[in-house]
């Protein structure tokens, strides 16, 4: 694959929409791009907005080097029967759905096109994502490269083999949501406390995202942060002490788990 490789995006919703940017940035020449999406005014805007292409959906993938499928774990069944006909058999196929496996769109095609299975998060809306490669039989370096670099472009991006997606998923995919879910339980924490609306969330949303930045900026350990701010007998470790009361690690590894079983079974 080089610059000059068509690329096919089966798919426009929001996520599909943050791959075709990344694309756009990490080199690929929007005219290049094309676009398969029933909605015709979502066809239109992100033609005006990114200069792409759209085309139906057998054209598409019959013209494409590279295959991105950006669609409902459920509809990707009936995506597969509906291209394999008329799929570029040496196009490299680049899932994004939850829980299927590389093996899932072999059969599903059966036409022995290299595949790359894939597990980004929501936060690739923003360029700050995280994502996880899969590569399966077949894959040149040249296609493996071009899916790195892309997906680089949405944040960052690591290789790990197949077995160990369901784990991604429970960790990076499905993770955003935690973090949302404990800012709602912050702010709440703060109306209790007397505080505003307004304020709880202003103070919540500001010192995570504060927190955050130190993390990553900063060359210590998330231990080390916790214990430079935890003053022996003070607020922040009657706070903590009350979380581990509570067996805060616990609980998080036991959603975890919950997590990655539903991603088995999605399967």
């Amino acid at each position: 694959m080089n610059q000059q490789s068509q690329v096919a995006v089966v798919g426009a919703g929001i996520m599909g929409e943050a791959l075709i940017s990344a694309l756009i940035s990490s080199g690929v020449n929007p005219e290049l791009i094309t676009i398969s999406e029933k909605r015709a005014d979502r066809s239109a805007e992100l033609i005006a907005k990114y200069s792409i292409r759209q085309a139906p959906l057998a054209h598409n993938v019959a013209a494409a080097d590279a295959l991105l499928l950006v669609v409902k774990p459920q509809d990707m069944a009936g995506v597969l029967e509906e291209i394999k006909g008329t799929i570029n058999p040496s196009a490299v196929v680049i899932t994004f759905a939850a829980g299927k496996t590389i093996s899932f769109i072999s059969k599903g095609l059966g036409t022995g096109n290299p595949v790359v299975r894939v597990m980004p998060n929501t936060p690739t809306l923003v360029g700050a994502g995280m994502a996880a490669a899969s590569m399966g039989a077949g894959v040149t370096d040249t296609q493996k490269q071009f899916v790195l670099e892309f997906l680089a472009a949405t944040g960052k991006v690591i290789e790990v083999t197949e077995q160990l997606q369901d784990a991604v998923t429970a960790t990076s995919g499905s993770g955003p949501a935690y973090f949302f879910a404990f800012v709602e339980a912050m702010v709440a924490g703060a109306r209790d406390l007397g505080l505003s609306e307004s304020d709880a969330t202003t103070l919540t949303i500001q010192t995570i995202v504060g927190a955050a930045r130190l993390l990553e900026e900063s060359d210590k350990s998330p231990t080390t942060l916790r214990e430079n701010v935890t003053s022996p007998n003070g607020t922040t470790a009657a706070a903590l002490a009350s979380f581990a009361s509570s067996d805060l690690n616990s609980m998080v590894a036991t959603a975890m788990k919950a997590a990655r079983d539903r991603s088995q079974e999605l399967a």
